[in-house]
């Protein structure tokens, strides 16, 4: 009962969204972020303690600030997500332009295959939606949510313009495919993985237990690893999907060494535009529950 209640909130939530200009949506979209912000208090400690912890030079009041900001951010992703029934190859321009496409035409170019490496930043979603509107249909590896119905939802919405998806579970065969072929293989690799998945690099001067699986596709593959990251730009009013120059893998021969190096390097992308846009990243995610042998956890 409670999976069905779930669907049937989700279901309405977008299709009230969907009937509203994107303006309005955006507006609607605010207000529920910011009830879902007053509902989840163990989220906001989440955020505030990830903030202390990444960003300690931030006084109070700023951590507040970008606190509240993350929850609106997840209701312009929602408001963009209730709309992809609209966009087309024609109208996606108002929704999302783009910056460094030249970076990703070039890995193209390489013959490779591409993984976009991204994270949970701005409207991680409609970056992926567009970018198949605008003519470049990917794969994207994803985890399927617990609630079947929802997932179906979910996925229905994320299908509209030509991506496909892989389910992360059973995905290196699909994966490694996708690339011999020369298509695009989108990522998030920002969230907490569990020791036999990750390894440990630096993140905002922290060890964090981060996914190894980029890496070691890409240095097994030779696939080209293309930052893309889809922000909301204030002053535009729309989203921009940003490319950043391709990650160079390192030179070490020995496997292990590499595949950390690597998976560091990606890292500090992913942190380098986190501080860039602090109040679009999920801060309410327990980035650092996974500790080193010996350490004491960091969440209570």
């Amino acid at each position: 009962m409670t999976r069905l209640l779930e669907y049937l909130a989700g279901n309405f939530t977008l299709w009230l969204l969907g009937l509203l200009p994107r303006s309005k949506a955006h507006h609607v979209a605010g207000w529920l972020s910011g009830l879902f912000y007053s509902l989840t208090p163990r989220f906001r400690r989440i955020a505030h303690q990830n903030l202390r912890m990444a960003m300690p030079e931030l006084s109070d009041p700023s951590r507040e600030a970008i606190c509240r900001d993350v929850y609106r951010s997840l209701g312009r992703l929602l408001a963009e997500f209730a709309h992809f029934p609209r966009l087309t190859s024609g109208n996606v321009h108002q929704a999302v332009s783009y910056d460094g496409l030249e970076h990703y035409e070039a890995a193209r170019s390489c013959g490779r295959g591409v993984l976009f490496l991204t994270a949970h930043l701005g409207a991680w979603e409609l970056g992926a939606f567009a970018h198949a509107l605008y003519g470049y249909p990917m794969q994207i590896l994803y985890r399927p949510l617990d609630n079947s119905r929802l997932d179906a939802l979910v996925n229905r919405y994320r299908l509209l313009s030509g991506n496909k998806l892989i389910d992360k579970r059973n995905a290196a065969r699909e994966v490694l495919s996708a690339l011999a072929r020369n298509e695009t293989v989108g990522i998030l690799a920002d969230q907490n993985t569990s020791h036999d998945e990750g390894v440990f690099v630096d993140f905002f001067g922290i060890s964090a237990s981060t996914t190894a699986g980029v890496a070691r596709i890409a240095l097994h593959t030779g696939a080209v690893v293309v930052p893309a990251f889809c922000v909301w730009i204030e002053k535009d009013r729309r989203f921009r999907i940003i490319f950043d120059s391709p990650i160079e893998p390192p030179q070490s021969s020995e496997k292990t060494d590499a595949v950390r190096s690597f998976t560091q390097q990606m890292a500090a992308v992913i942190e380098r535009y986190i501080r860039r846009y602090p109040d679009q990243w999920l801060w309410i995610h327990r980035r650092w529950k996974t500790r080193p042998p010996g350490e004491p956890p960091l969440y209570s």
